[in-house]
């Protein structure tokens, strides 16, 4: 059940809409949603009075990209700020030293420097639906992992596998493409390679969604307290 709070004693807003969508995410708590975040959204937010910020979603690799600046006046102007799940778990694993709440593994992976590189959860988006077009290679590891674990591959070929998607650029990094390098490349037989491919769709992990839930449980438990 979503949780109903009063916004006339706190206002909270959350940006997000490809790791999970706006719809999904007020079914777990109904609050203000924005689409994925780009540059100067953190001052337009607190200057409208938000006191908690959320941030998930937001644009990679171009001039729009949400600012360390921006969201340090944020916390200095007294916003709660809390991130995960994908430039969110990014920009929090590098400000948490200055008063940005990270939650969720995405978040420690990155602090704790298991992954480093901003394409791990860069993905391609539809600009209309900001549903995700490719698969962001947090999701792809884990899944290959699981893959592992569940002895569909074994551990030669889901290092194999893992590389391949590496050196894939994200914005053509599916599950369809990186099998079917994979088994151009003879990682994988052709009949290995669908049953695989059949795994990560039915089974695959979406640490991300995962993630991103957790920031808007942590949004919940703020608004509860």
């Amino acid at each position: 059940m979503a949780c109903n709070v009063n916004k006339k004693d706190i206002k909270a807003l959350v940006f997000l809409g490809t790791s999970i969508s706006i719809e999904e995410a007020k079914k777990i708590l109904d609050i203000d949603y924005l689409p994925p975040i780009v540059r100067c959204d953190v001052k337009k937010a607190f200057e409208n009075g938000y006191t908690i910020i959320g941030i998930v979603d937001g644009m990679f690799f171009n001039k729009t990209t949400v600012s360390h600046r921006e969201i340090l006046t944020g916390i200095k102007n007294g916003v709660t700020i809390i991130g995960g799940g994908s430039m969110g778990a990014l920009r929090a694993s590098e400000l948490a030293v200055h008063g940005m709440e990270g939650v969720g593994k995405i978040y420690h992976w990155y602090a704790d420097g298991t992954i480093e590189d901003d394409d791990e959860v860069a993905v391609s988006v539809n600009p209309e639906t900001f549903e995700s077009m490719s698969n962001p290679m947090v999701n792809i590891r884990e899944s290959l992992n699981k893959a592992l674990r569940n002895s569909v591959i074994d551990e030669i070929v889901c290092e194999a596998v893992c590389r391949i998607a590496k050196e894939t650029h994200y914005s053509e990094r599916t599950y369809h493409w990186i099998i079917k390098q994979s088994v151009q490349k003879e990682v994988l037989s052709f009949e290995r390679g669908e049953i695989l491919y059949k795994y990560c769709i039915e089974q695959g992990v979406d640490v991300k969604k995962e993630d991103a839930i957790l920031v808007l449980n942590r949004v919940k438990e703020m608004l509860l307290d």
